[in-house]
């Protein structure tokens, strides 16, 4: 009598199942929520000036295909009118328009504030001049003993540094998983150690919450310098 095969373990069959579906998952999930997240801001911004573009091209100009509106162009418009604004503000007469419109504004209480934070945010992020965080870097906190990633900015000038005895320097703390929030922090100079990490490997990393490591050839080895 021959011996039949021996028969595999539900189990297995079950654990490949399971492999196959996560597997699916870590596929589709960021492929499905970045067309999804990506497709709602373009309808966001199409739908800033959509409304406007169609009623001008079907009462002042009498174009019948505005009826219908078509996604896209409201997107395009704005793009355009933030492409021309640059083209102006960049000539002569258009930087002499915009300081006046700037100065204008600055006359006008608490609306000056507002103006001023919005603008030195935007050219924070928005500058092609300059960059806002140049190296990532690793310091304790929030106590001895535990360690956090920032970004540090510069090194600290004016009446915080003249308040502290010893140099320090500033550094943007963010948080995990939305790495737009965070925190200004003053940190010792002596306690900053720079990461061999790009800024944008740095922000995989806090983002993942630390599941994702670039370059990790060893777990256990973390390549730093010191901050000049």
């Amino acid at each position: 009598m021959k011996e039949g095969k021996p028969l595999r373990p539900a189990g297995g069959i079950g654990r490949k199942v399971r492999g196959y579906f996560f597997t699916g998952l870590l596929v589709l999930v960021p492929l499905v929520l970045t067309g999804y997240i990506i497709w709602n801001l373009f309808l966001a911004i199409d739908g800033i000036l959509r409304e406007q573009v169609y009623d001008l091209l079907l009462d002042q100009f009498g174009f019948t295909f505005a009826k219908k509106q078509i996604p896209g162009i409201g997107f395009i418009t704005l793009i355009l009118v933030i492409g021309l604004t640059g083209l102006v503000a960049r000539n002569y007469f258009g930087r002499k328009l915009v300081s006046l419109g700037e100065g204008l504004v600055q006359r006008i209480p608490f609306i000056n504030r507002v103006y001023s934070a919005i603008k030195q945010i935007s050219s924070a992020f928005f500058s092609t001049q300059r960059e806002v965080f140049k190296k990532a870097v690793l310091f304790e906190y929030p106590r001895p003993g535990i360690y956090s990633i920032g970004f540090y900015t510069q090194d600290t000038r004016g009446p915080v540094q003249e308040a502290l005895e010893e140099d320090v320097v500033s550094v943007f703390l963010p948080t995990t998983p939305n790495p737009t929030s965070g925190f200004l922090l003053f940190v010792p100079k002596s306690g900053i150690t720079e990461l061999d990490l790009t800024i944008e490997e740095a922000l995989k990393l806090i983002i993942s919450g630390g599941a994702v490591v670039p370059n990790a050839t060893d777990p256990n080895a973390v390549a730093t310098e010191s901050v000049e």
